[in-house]
């Protein structure tokens, strides 16, 4: 059984540090990335950052590049998203997710959520 469960959010003031987790276990080995998400009310459901697991090659959204640093533990269990600089348009439910063959479909996690004041 597939399981992805964040941690990690919570609500800090703009300027600060937040960084979250995702627990990953009995993911296939045909999957070979992990993404961070989110989506905040009234706005679509965005892609953060990407991480491939064999690479380790990483791709940000335009809006996070710099603050923000996906990353996996060398056991590929867990994988991070440590947010710096975080502004009030960061304030979402960020949700961890792993590739199948055709995307990002199949394995989500509930979420986490994140709330930055001003």
């Amino acid at each position: 059984q597939v399981q992805l469960v964040e941690s990690g959010g919570g609500s800090v003031q703009g300027g600060g540090s937040l960084r979250l987790s995702c627990a990953m276990s009995g993911l296939p080995s045909s999957s070979t990335c992990r993404g961070w998400f989110r989506h905040a009310p009234g706005k679509e459901r965005e892609g953060v950052a990407i991480i491939y697991t064999r690479s380790r090659t990483t791709y940000y959204a335009g809006s996070v590049k710099v603050r923000f640093t996906i990353s996996q533990a060398r056991a590929e269990n867990t994988m991070y998203l440590l947010m710096n600089s975080l502004k009030p348009g960061d304030t979402a439910m960020y949700l961890c997710a792993a590739c199948d063959d055709v995307g990002f479909h199949k394995y989500w996690g509930q979420g986490t959520q994140v709330t930055i004041s001003s």
